[in-house]
């Protein structure tokens, strides 16, 4: 019996040795939108698998669905009910700074928008402290945002009036320009609010043709040329969590977060609006792009919600015009 114990004791402290208390922490992921969505598709487990492989598996992720509302998760990573989330910046009226990636007339890719803006938001962007509470490891940007109808669009008066479902930042202003009757609400809720004729189209990446079925109920897509506007995501992590780390563990979680992890979030969407376009075409919608006249028409409307955001963020401290054409600069010149 005590050579038993002895060797019990023995396989405990080699098992304590191989496997240290802090092992296996697992950090536990917030996420709104479906399983099948490229954030939980993608960008969630790619991610989970760099901090387990950076922490030599001392740090696991789980994805826990359906904790709260789009709107809530904010507040879910910074009181600790989730250890990360993503948000989508225009749900909430507290955020301002980050409208810089949204504007229209970007023209290029979700990638190299979300490259950009992070560099950006870490020049200028972050002075105005918009994710106080919680710690920020990703930015990212959807790829540009088309007008989805449920008949042809042929000017864009023609929108004036109809019921039009809007993203929130930028992308209520835009509608507010465009003089559409403003529907507001979450993405998982559009399809159903488009098929019940709660909205008549929506503002919206074309990637949405096939993530959300759109395709089948607006097929009718208007491209922007140089986008309609862009759109706003952050990743969040609890700090109490991250500290509760070692910091051997904090140092490698963030160092696959930052640009890592915002250039990872910028290729799927950019693969996901390829896939969102030919699901689209193949599916019958109409995809037709906007003529030269109607996107000047366009930036002509757009141009006072462009200056009132660099007078916002003068109001700041922040040099909203050299942010805004540095962000642009890094954007467009990417390959």
């Amino acid at each position: 019996m005590n050579k038993q114990l002895k060797l019990l004791g023995l396989t405990t402290v080699m098992l304590l040795l191989v496997t240290p208390a802090s092992a296996q922490k697992v950090l536990n992921i917030s996420s709104w939108a479906p399983p099948t969505h490229l954030t939980n598709s993608q960008v969630w487990p790619t991610w989970g698998k760099w901090i387990e492989e950076a922490t030599e598996g001392r740090v696991t992720t789980k994805i826990e669905y359906k904790l709260a509302s789009p709107l809530k998760q904010f507040e879910l990573v910074r009181d600790g009910v989730a250890d990360a989330a993503w948000i989508f910046h225009g749900y909430n009226t507290r955020y301002a700074a980050t409208q810089a990636v949204e504007m229209p007339n970007l023209g290029t890719s979700a990638e190299a928008a979300s490259v950009a803006y992070w560099r950006v938001h870490q020049k200028y962007l972050a002075k105005a402290n918009e994710h106080e509470g919680v710690t920020l490891v990703g930015l990212s940007s959807h790829g540009p945002a088309v007008i989805q109808t449920k008949t042809p669009l042929n000017s864009l008066s023609e929108l004036n009036g109809l019921k039009i479902r809007v993203p929130g930042g930028v992308g209520s202003k835009v509608g507010k320009a465009l003089g559409v009757t403003a529907v507001k609400l979450p993405a998982p809720k559009v399809y159903e609010a488009l098929s019940s004729g709660v909205a008549d189209g929506i503002f919206m990446p074309i990637e949405t043709q096939k993530s959300f079925r759109l395709k089948e109920v607006v097929p009718y897509v208007t491209i922007m040329p140089g986008g309609l506007y862009y759109g706003s995501f952050a990743y969040l992590l609890n700090t109490d969590f991250l500290n509760s780390l070692s910091e051997k563990d904090r140092n490698a979680i963030l160092s696959v977060s930052g640009e890592k992890l915002t250039r990872l979030a910028g290729q799927a969407w950019d693969n996901a609006d390829k896939a969102g376009h030919a699901d689209a075409l193949a599916s019958g919608s109409t995809v037709t792009t906007a003529s030269q006249a109607t996107h000047a028409e366009y930036l002509d409307l757009m141009a006072p919600v462009e200056a009132a955001w660099i007078e916002q963020m003068n109001g700041l401290g922040i040099d909203g015009k050299a942010a805004l054409g540095e962000l642009r600069d890094i954007a467009r010149s990417s390959p």
